[in-house]
């Protein structure tokens, strides 16, 4: 079989993939949706909601993010609250929060040597304050909820009533809302629109029907009787807190909800470079928490499914590299033997064979992009057509930021590089008068 055949198969098969999972994850939301308009009203849910912001030097981005969090309406009956952890901020972050005035609003400032040892230890910290406080009032854990909007974040309107309805199954532990770019103007910020708001939302419904959705570090929800079962600090220091988070409560038995229609906003991050470093960050701690891959396959809480969904997505950055090492070297050593003087290559006849088989990969890698484009349009209709094909157009590169961000994640956890500095975020309008 030639470079060409393999590239006309992989030209059908992969975007046709892809289709499937969109039309799977449609079908799937369907049901859900269905399900939920026949669940029982009369079931209570929580009525205790803290939506902690977690914030370090957000000057620019947290009087908008703390207004935002404040307005969020909750369920009939129930009571929302805002805490906001300042992790020992040197900027204008605390002359924000103090300007603002709100019955609702609490802020828990961390000095050193406490401060600044990650977005894990200050959420532990706002843990810890609201079981204490929970404690003190006689709540039952259970009816309290602990939610994560970071300090670029935006809820929707439905957020808390969204998270209200999940958590009325009692077996429901924690759920993880849809996650949307909102400078989404930028081409790179369109691009992280789209794998938010279509590739990785319909990953995460598929992930409904299985039993293994994944936490993400804004617009998770727990139950604060499920924290209080992984001790006194269910976030770790793990450079992706969230995915930990999320490992650990499904070994713990606790079910987790994605909720396609409660929607969190954030800044994209449309520098390349800070682009690289984010997504590097990602892919180590991933590779950090490959250690619970003997604990998720000796399991019994992790249905089979499940725990295949998750070692697939906690090895993806070693298959990822692996992959395109393959593919690299397949190519290259096509191109060498083309040389004069060069060993045949099977699989490869002549120079026009080569790049008519890089044409038809190339072509691969862009499909799949248009297929989510066109969903993109079709579910959201927030966003032009023209503007996410371009995006989808956009996207392969993207995914050669992943890769080379794969390749540095490996090279640092080898030589045991764990600082980072934190992601600047972008100045947003004023909060109007």
């Amino acid at each position: 079989m030639s470079l060409v055949d393999i590239g006309l198969a992989i030209l059908v098969l992969w975007p046709l993939y892809h289709l499937i999972i969109l039309v799977m994850s449609v079908w799937e939301a369907r049901r859900a949706r269905r399900a939920a308009e026949r669940d029982d009203k009369a079931t209570v849910g929580p009525r205790h909601y803290w939506i902690v912001v977690p914030c370090l030097n957000e000057e620019r981005v947290v009087g908008r993010t703390v207004a935002a969090a404040l307005d969020l309406a909750p369920p009939v009956g129930a009571i929302s609250r805002v805490l906001v952890v300042d992790d020992g901020s040197d900027d204008g972050t605390a002359a924000v929060l103090a300007a603002m005035n709100h019955p609702n609003l609490f802020v828990l400032r961390r000095v050193a040597p406490d401060a600044r040892q990650g977005k894990g230890e200050a959420l532990n910290a706002a843990y810890r304050a609201i079981r204490d406080w929970s404690r003190h009032e006689r709540l039952d854990p259970a009816d309290v909820v602990i939610g994560v909007i970071d300090g670029d974040g935006r809820g929707s309107a439905n957020m808390l009533l969204e998270v209200c309805r999940a958590l009325r199954d009692p077996q429901v532990g924690a759920v993880q809302s849809r996650v949307r770019i909102h400078n989404r103007d930028r081409i790179l910020g369109a691009v992280q629109d789209l794998e938010f708001g279509s590739i990785v939302s319909a990953a995460q419904v598929l992930r409904n029907a299985v039993g293994s959705v994944g936490l993400g570090g804004n617009g998770q929800f727990a139950r604060l009787s499920s924290l209080i079962g992984l001790g006194d600090a269910p976030w770790s220091r793990c450079l992706v807190e969230d995915l930990e988070l999320g490992l650990r409560l499904h070994l713990a038995g606790v079910g987790i909800r994605f909720l396609p229609r409660s929607v969190v906003t954030q800044q994209g991050v449309v520098d390349p470079r800070r682009l690289l470093r984010q997504r590097t960050r990602w892919a180590q701690g991933n590779l950090q928490c490959v250690s619970y891959v003997p604990r998720l396959i000796a399991s019994r809480r992790v249905g089979n499914t499940a725990m295949i969904e998750m070692l697939y997505y906690l090895l993806a950055p070693w298959i990822n590299a692996i992959g395109a090492a393959a593919v690299i070297g397949v190519f290259g050593y096509g191109a060498v033997a083309l040389l004069p003087g060069g060993q045949p290559a099977h699989y490869v006849e002549d120079w026009p064979a080569l790049l008519a088989a890089l044409g038809l990969w190339a072509g691969a890698t862009v499909s799949p992009g248009m297929v989510w484009a066109v969903a993109h349009r079709m579910q959201l209709r927030d966003e032009r057509l023209g503007r996410m094909l371009l995006a989808a157009v956009v996207y392969p590169i993207f995914l050669v930021f992943g890769l080379i961000a794969t390749v540095r994640a490996i090279g640092r956890q080898i030589s045991r590089k764990q600082t980072w500095a934190k992601t600047e975020r972008l100045v947003e309008e004023p909060l109007p008068v």
